[in-house]
């Protein structure tokens, strides 16, 4: 009788994990797949702002938090500011991170980037649509014109 009572609580075990995997099973194929890409017409989705990072290119100190204020100042959502790897940047640019080259390029018109220096590279492991770049050249960005030199 034990022995069969062992074997009992044995298949009920195998139960329970086997409706527990089937659970998650039909849950993970159930529920949609969560894609950060931005739909096809952005003008659709009400009150949609663009999230933005800004990377200090140039080794100029304080630069990219100068730049995070007008940013803001112009509706954009600025999550994150810091240092690019290089700070020998010649050049300031702007990367679509999500395939929203339009995005990139309202980024680009605010600070006076030419849209030949917007760049497509789709990273879905950050969660932005933008980075801007900050090099040598930010004297001639929108928010610096009036500013001298360091």
């Amino acid at each position: 009788m034990s022995s069969r009572f062992v074997l009992n609580i044995v298949l009920a075990t195998v139960l329970v994990v086997a409706g527990v995997l089937l659970f998650a099973l039909v849950t993970r194929f159930a529920a949609p797949r969560v894609d950060p890409m931005r739909v096809s017409n952005p003008g659709q989705l009400a009150g949609r702002v663009i999230q933005v990072e800004i990377l200090n290119g140039s080794g100029i100190d304080d630069l990219a938090a100068d730049t995070r204020n007008y940013i803001r100042e112009h509706g954009f959502d600025v999550v994150k500011v810091g240092n690019y790897t290089r700070s020998d940047m010649d050049s300031s640019i702007v990367i679509d991170r999500v395939g929203d080259l339009e995005s990139a390029k309202k980024v680009a018109n605010i600070l006076g980037i030419a849209h030949t220096r917007v760049l497509q590279e789709i990273d879905l492991d950050v969660y932005l649509d933008a980075s801007i770049i900050l090099g040598m050249d930010y004297e001639s960005l929108r928010p610096f014109r009036s500013r001298k030199s360091p």
